[in-house]
């Protein structure tokens, strides 16, 4: 009965025949497929019985048996659609637009049906994508804009870890999103450490970031810091209500309190640079330990256990040092 539960659980959630979570930088297996759910990246090992959670959509229109996505929904920067559509051109292959074409019209729905990113929806321009207001509406709006939800977070000491979630050393996180998409924000040790912002210097959309420079900012009183970006990419959507409520981003630093959305033409690269789930856990815990030898060394020694740091640590112990905290922690 319980092998049977198991089995059940996994064509219904849909992750192959044999799957597991990314741990830390094991993005390399040649046996296993890399594959994005919930903002979770998955390790999929597929048989001819598997049933993949991102569907290429060259196998989703019949063209190919079994192919997962391994590029997060993006297309525009895959290398084995870029192999297919040059077979395409040299005749050697039906393109999957065509492919769909021969379907009867009510089977003929729209590419992110396909691929399973929205509901059942019915393709209204013959799959000339370039000319569908949806289709651009989609890449550019309501992807974007979709709200970030962590599915799993630990605590150390006090200070929230989301599982799934990318850290980037100077505090800063990131989550993978749908095409090519990348969710960038504060983590909750930081924004903790330097209190409520009275303003969040968020850069423009259209604005190019890069990895290890310097991405945003943010004012408290006279006192300015300065974060590093966790990513190269292009601000493709800021957070609007942070202009108006900045405290937004300690509220809520892992759902409503994210800063922008970027597009990277590299995903897989990007996150192998950062650290997630058991790496990200370790880090936190040596950052921790570093900030309670510093509150020892101003305010004397932390309570038998430990105990929790408050919400605003700046603002409690001034003497620690604004300058002195954004260059130990935010690397600036």
């Amino acid at each position: 009965m319980e092998k049977q539960i198991k089995e059940d659980g996994r064509n219904c959630t849909g992750y192959g025949s044999s799957y597991r979570r990314v741990e830390g930088q094991d993005l390399n297996s040649d046996l296993e497929i890399p594959t994005v759910l919930g903002g979770q990246v998955w390790m999929v090992r597929p048989d001819k019985k598997a049933e993949t959670a991102n569907p290429c959509i060259w196998m989703k229109s019949g063209v190919v048996e079994f192919k997962n996505c391994n590029n997060f929904s993006d297309c525009t920067t895959c290398k084995y659609d870029l192999g297919m559509r040059k077979k395409v051109a040299q005749n050697k292959q039906v393109s999957w637009q065509d492919s769909m074409r021969k379907r009867p019209a009510l089977d003929r729905i729209c590419r992110h049906s396909l691929t399973n990113r929205i509901a059942k929806r019915a393709c209204a321009y013959d799959y000339e994508c370039s000319k569908c207001d949806f289709d651009q509406f989609f890449e550019d709006v309501w992807t974007p804009k979709t709200k970030t939800v962590p599915y799993e977070i630990q605590e150390v000491k006090g200070f929230e870890v989301p599982m799934g979630y990318y850290f980037h050393n100077g505090h800063s996180w990131a989550r993978i999103e749908s095409g090519g998409y990348v969710r960038v924000g504060m983590d909750d040790f930081a924004l903790k450490l330097l209190g409520t912002a009275d303003v969040l210097d968020l850069p423009l959309m259209g604005k190019e970031l890069d990895k290890d420079k310097v991405g945003w900012g943010l004012k408290r009183k006279k006192n300015l810091a300065d974060v590093l970006s966790p990513v190269d990419g292009v601000i493709m959507e800021v957070n609007s209500e942070l202009r108006e409520k900045p405290g937004l981003a300690n509220e809520k630093p892992y759902e409503d309190g994210w800063l922008f959305m970027i597009h990277t033409p590299n995903v897989k690269g990007t996150i192998k640079k950062l650290m997630a789930d058991t790496d990200s856990l370790d880090w936190m815990n040596g950052e921790v330990d570093r900030l309670e030898n510093m509150v020892e060394e101003v305010a004397g020694p932390l309570a038998a256990d430990g105990g929790y740091l408050a919400d605003d640590i700046f603002g409690n112990l001034p003497q620690l040092g604004w300058k002195n905290l954004t260059k130990t922690f935010l690397k600036t």
